[in-house]
């Protein structure tokens, strides 16, 4: 191979050429996302989901969009694909869908569903440690107060991917156990917040409950669930994309 192409190989790898939404390698990038993709995300709108039936224990939930098109493709991209750079523009469509259902004053305290060890190793990271970080920051550049908390974490399960919604309710009892340390540091963070659990995709609603009930168990409340996704059809809002 000559060098010249070889160079242009090793760049692709680090910085692919199509567009995480769309696939398409034509079209200028930013955050690996073309124009398109980036205005069909730019276009959905922060709306309350609720699974049917709702499991005990869910607070309110609030998801950016539905689980399709170009947003499920970015959440793969990000979350299985190695497409890391998108941690940035996710957190801010996170951020904008948080600022939604926070409402405007109080500070902001934004806790995340964990990945288990052998996920985050696969993943380079734990994805949604990185998504609340990005969101934290894109809330503190709006004006807001935002913190980050991690009192959660999460024990070697099965993938759900496959799992019957009553299946998933039982894998999800026994999912997490509390760090100690991380709830005394958590109720620090931001005396007088709002307390808001994010994930990246709401589906039976047996995650995001499960862990708000081990959370309340530790005494913090969690006010409402965010995601940027959920498995049915939402109205359309403006993104914040940076």
């Amino acid at each position: 191979m000559p060098v010249g192409a070889l160079w242009q190989a090793l760049a692709d790898l680090v910085l692919p050429a199509s567009c995480a939404g769309c696939g398409r390698s034509e079209q200028a990038l930013r955050h690996e996302v073309c124009a398109t993709c980036a205005r069909a995300v730019e276009a959905l709108r922060a709306s309350p989901t609720r699974p049917d039936p709702a499991p005990d224990g869910l607070p309110a939930c609030v998801a950016l969009g539905a689980y399709d098109g170009a947003l499920r493709e970015l959440i793969l991209a990000f979350k299985e694909r190695g497409r890391h750079r998108l941690a940035r523009p996710l957190g801010a469509l996170l951020a904008e869908a948080v600022a939604a259902t926070a409402g405007p004053g109080r500070p902001v305290l934004l806790l995340y569903v964990p990945d288990t060890a052998a996920a985050a190793r696969a993943r380079q990271g734990d994805h949604m440690r990185q998504l609340a970080r990005a969101a934290a920051d894109r809330l503190r550049e709006a004006g807001r107060q935002a913190a980050v908390a991690a009192p959660l974490r999460a024990l070697p399960k099965a993938d759900s991917a496959h799992l019957t919604s009553a299946q998933r309710a039982v894998a999800a009892v026994g999912a997490f156990v509390v760090r100690r340390g991380a709830v005394e540091q958590a109720r620090r963070a931001a005396p007088g917040s709002v307390t808001v659990l994010l994930d990246d995709i709401v589906t039976t609603g047996s995650t995001l409950a499960a862990a708000s009930c081990l959370l309340a168990e530790a005494r913090i409340h969690v006010d409402a669930c965010v995601t940027l996704a959920a498995t049915r059809r939402y109205p359309a809002q403006r993104a914040i994309w940076p």
